[in-house]
């Protein structure tokens, strides 16, 4: 068998797919899910922390080789109230074979109410995927979701040749219940789910803890390719509470109309909030108590509870489909709603569990051949 040999990451027949940007370090590179200029406008710790965590980001590359060897250093976090999520890298071969390799050096963060308060520093590590087969094949190595990725060299046992993205383009929009940290690993989150099922190519512009209707984000959206949009909004406005009655509709219409500027006749689908017990009938800010559960602490008219939003969002599209009728609405709930309620691991998030069925659901209703936006003559893969 031949002795692996490096792969260029840059300028090579590899693509990183998902990634707006690349960081490179004095050590290798970093993707980043937003475009270089938004850099300065990204002033919240906890967003910094969220845009290099590469959710939606794969290595895309056909080769003949038997064994790929990836070098990363990976920075992962764990909640202080929680054990460690697995985080893992999810090698796919063929559109349907998952090879998943668990992560177990590099550094470990604990992080808590959005803030890094302790540090155990770790080494880089080798990720082998071996027993690919013989002839040449589709791979692509998913990178974790949950976790900041620095690509270090890639090496293969075969040659490698540019790989096959899917032509049409799927651009997502949402907080930590689109970021699926708690799925397992990056092709068990429910819009990498979906997006290898409907045959789309995926950018995912999911980021826990903010969600926050940013216009940096707007802009971003407005300036990508894209064959369907999808904003799953409002949740984390009401976790941190940073707008109000008043301010989240004109904010909302704001987003839309940015992103609309760039895509006047692109599908746009917004959903609203999946169930949130805490969340339902009182406004935020939501915090973790002392078990780690999240509760929501907020009174007062002005705060936003889960149940006005979604009437604000759902009034907000309703009267803007009346002269744009490619925009459309979803409610969460019919992902993910009241008889789920026990896969809310924390009060606020599913488990794996959770996400898969949002995953179904969501391809059911959004691009099967009986939903809002069917994908007629899809690439399906197995999810």
């Amino acid at each position: 068998m031949p002795e692996p040999h490096k792969i260029a990451l840059l300028d090579g027949p590899v693509a990183i797919a998902g990634a707006l940007d690349i960081e490179r370090t004095a050590t290798g590179l970093v993707p980043r899910r937003l475009p270089a200029w938004t850099r300065p406008q990204v002033t919240d710790p906890y967003m910094r922390l969220m845009v290099p965590r590469p959710a939606g980001v794969r290595l895309v590359l056909r080769t003949d080789a038997d064994t790929l060897e990836l070098d990363v250093f990976v920075t992962r976090f764990r909640n202080a109230h929680y054990p460690l999520f697995p985080v893992a890298f999810d090698a796919v071969v063929g559109g349907a074979q998952v090879i998943s390799r668990p992560v177990r050096g590099g550094d470990l963060c604990v992080v808590r109410a959005g803030q890094v308060v302790e540090t155990a520093p770790g080494e880089a590590e080798a990720i082998r995927f071996g027993g690919l087969g013989t002839g040449w094949k589709d791979v692509e190595v998913w990178l974790p979701q949950a976790a900041i990725v620095e690509l270090r060299e890639l090496r293969a046992d075969g040659a490698v040749a540019p790989g096959r993205v899917p032509e049409r383009k799927w651009v997502h929009y949402g907080s930590s219940i689109s970021h699926c940290a708690e799925a397992g690993g990056p092709t068990s989150t429910w819009p990498a789910r979906v997006a290898r099922r409907a045959g789309l190519d995926l950018t995912s512009l999911a980021f826990a803890g903010n969600c926050h209707l940013d216009p940096f984000v707007a802009r971003t959206i407005r300036d990508l390719p894209a064959d369907v949009i999808t904003l799953k909004v409002a949740v984390n406005v009401q976790n941190l509470d940073t707008l109000k009655v008043r301010t989240f509709g004109p904010a909302l219409h704001g987003f839309l109309d940015t992103v609309r500027d760039g895509h006047p006749q692109t599908p746009v689908l917004v959903v609203s909030p999946i169930l949130c017990p805490t969340a339902e009938d009182r406004a935020g800010p939501t915090v973790q108590d002392g078990t780690g559960r999240y509760v929501a602490t907020g009174e007062g008219s002005s705060g936003l509870t889960l149940v006005r939003m979604r009437e604000l969002i759902e009034e907000v599209v309703a009267v803007r489909a009346e002269r744009d009728p490619r925009l459309l609405y979803l409610d969460g709930r019919s992902l993910f709603g009241p008889d789920d309620a026990d896969d809310l691991y924390d009060g606020l998030h599913p488990n794996a569990d959770g996400y898969r069925r949002i995953g179904e659901r969501f391809h059911a209703r959004v691009f099967g051949p009986s939903g809002l936006l069917p994908m007629s003559g899809a690439d399906v893969r197995a999810p």
